[in-house]
């Protein structure tokens, strides 16, 4: 069970907003993820979670509000101080190392750490998780299939060893096996504790593999709850899941 939110959640997002330009992409959201949890923010393409998480990490300017981090307010910190901190951001579209190996692209990962024996370690659990980049280890990334470079990507976050891993749409352009197998994965890394945000257009999955959601629309919350409560929900089955209302 995932400890509940009220006591001290790992990452709390206050009146969050973000504008690009005169446009505000996020009006003003609160979301909280506990320790342990995995939750996901749900909606439709536009809807503002690629930006909220740009927000959390730095890489988009907050126009107003706050984002918490284990009790800190890390509000416009740059990302290469956030994971040091333990943040680390699978973003959309993978942005794997085209020219280095596998091998390489994961020791990449682990470039805030120097502990050789457990970097060593590290990558032979990657391995474990994705026994296709093993078979593939010293091939270099541009050349892997998208399923194999979203695998690769995910390693990769998990070479610096996160408190909080932020997962950016892990499943799009995906085969439907390999979508089974990167949620199998997500699913496997939540157990073993890590705490993860999840954006994810694919409701459904998102939903089944996670704690609690939220859903956004138009850069606001419309929705939040038990993940397993809004599966069943008219409005999110409706919209997200095409179902009739």
């Amino acid at each position: 069970m995932p400890v509940t939110p009220a006591i001290a959640p790992l990452l709390a997002l206050e009146k969050l907003a973000v504008s690009y330009g005169g446009i505000k992409a996020v009006k003003g959201i609160d979301l909280h993820v506990g320790r342990g949890e995995l939750v996901c923010l749900i909606g439709a393409n536009g809807a503002g979670k690629t930006t909220t998480l740009k927000g959390i990490c730095g890489l988009q300017p907050v126009s107003s509000g706050a984002v918490r981090y284990d009790g800190e307010d890390v509000t416009g910190r740059p990302a290469f101080e956030l994971v040091r901190r333990g943040l680390a951001m699978v973003p959309e579209g993978r942005g794997v190392f085209g020219a280095l190996t596998i091998e390489e692209n994961l020791a990449m990962g682990a470039y805030i750490r120097t502990d050789r024996a457990g970097i060593a370690a590290d990558i032979e659990r990657v391995f474990a998780l994705f026994p296709r980049l093993k078979e593939r280890r010293r091939q270099t990334a541009g050349t892997l299939s998208g399923g194999e470079q979203q695998m690769l990507a995910m390693g990769r976050s998990l070479m610096s060893r996160p408190r909080l891993l932020l997962l950016d749409e892990p499943s799009m352009g995906l085969a439907p096996l390999m979508v089974q197998k990167v949620f199998e994965t997500v699913h496997t890394v939540s157990k073993e504790g890590v705490t993860i945000l999840l954006i994810e257009q694919n409701a459904k999955l998102a939903l089944e593999v996670s704690h609690r959601g939220y859903v956004m629309e138009s850069g606001e919350i419309t929705l939040a709850g038990d993940a397993k409560r809004l599966l069943v929900d008219p409005a999110v089955r409706a919209a997200y899941l095409g179902e009739p209302a």
